[in-house]
């Protein structure tokens, strides 16, 4: 076994003993709900037998956590969120939190939303925002809307729409759904 693969191995079973105390459970409780006995429990938590596939995907369910999770890396990306910038658009932009169904991103936004209506996306969904500094202009088909520090919108992206700074930068904490993390976050490279 190679160093690298040594290290996964002791990680996942720290995190398979460390949700387990999380959660409350004793031995006999994961292993009742992962069909195994708590001995071999046990001694997969202490390093003295392998874990199989199907063991590790019976304890994962068992713990409310996923393979992924489980398995997971631990190095500075996990934890260091990166900007990454698109001078063009006039935006910065920290990725918080991506899953398949939802995007949270930290946007800090240098340019005003778009003058007129041809420049608005319209996508299935809804999204919403919450002002962390300056003023945001929401631009919802021929509206505008200001939306200030401390202030949240939430709106259908059904209507044609777009949103930039207002009188100078502002960030911003947005939660988008698959159409909108798509549509608002793609940046060059």
């Amino acid at each position: 076994m190679k160093q690298e693969d040594s290290d996964v191995d002791t990680l996942v079973r720290k995190r398979i003993r460390g949700l387990r105390v999380a959660m409350g459970l004793s031995l006999d409780d994961l292993a009742a709900r992962c069909f195994l006995s708590p001995s071999t429990l046990s001694r997969i938590e202490t390093g003295h037998r392998r874990i199989g596939l199907d063991q590790l995907t019976a304890i994962a369910r068992a713990l409310d956590t996923t393979l992924d999770q489980l398995v997971e890396p631990v190095d500075d990306s996990d934890v260091v969120i990166r900007a990454r910038h698109d001078a063009a658009r006039g935006l910065t932009l920290w990725m918080l939190k991506r899953e398949p169904a939802v995007t949270v991103a930290k946007m800090r936004l240098t340019r005003p939303a778009p003058a007129g209506t041809s420049q608005l996306k319209a996508h299935p969904g809804r999204d919403w925002f919450t002002v962390l500094s300056g003023t945001v202009e929401l631009a919802l088909a021929d509206r505008r809307i200001l939306v200030e520090t401390g202030q949240a919108a939430e709106f259908s992206t059904m209507i044609p729409h777009a949103f930039g700074a207002h009188g100078g930068p502002a960030e911003l904490l947005a939660i988008l759904d698959h159409e909108g993390g798509r549509t608002h976050l793609r940046l060059p490279g």
